[in-house]
């Protein structure tokens, strides 16, 4: 399973514990499933987002109401 666009069956995944799944999907980063002619899921391993910076400042009152205004 060394290319990474090779494109696994359920019937691939079988054998695999849940342990293993993850493993290979670490090693290859992305992963397609196929799960029938027209199904194909794409699995992508991805890094948590950092959180928003807070900003200083406000937001003003009517600021809804003004924005459908006009």
């Amino acid at each position: 399973m060394s290319n990474v666009n090779e494109i696994l069956t359920i019937n691939n995944l079988q054998g695999f514990s849940i342990q293993e799944f993850i493993e290979l999907l670490k090693d290859k980063k992305t992963l397609s499933v196929q799960l029938s002619e027209q199904e194909i899921i794409v699995l992508e391993i991805s890094q948590k987002l950092k959180p928003l910076p807070i900003v200083e400042g406000y937001v003003p009152s009517g600021w809804k109401s003004a924005i459908y205004e006009n």
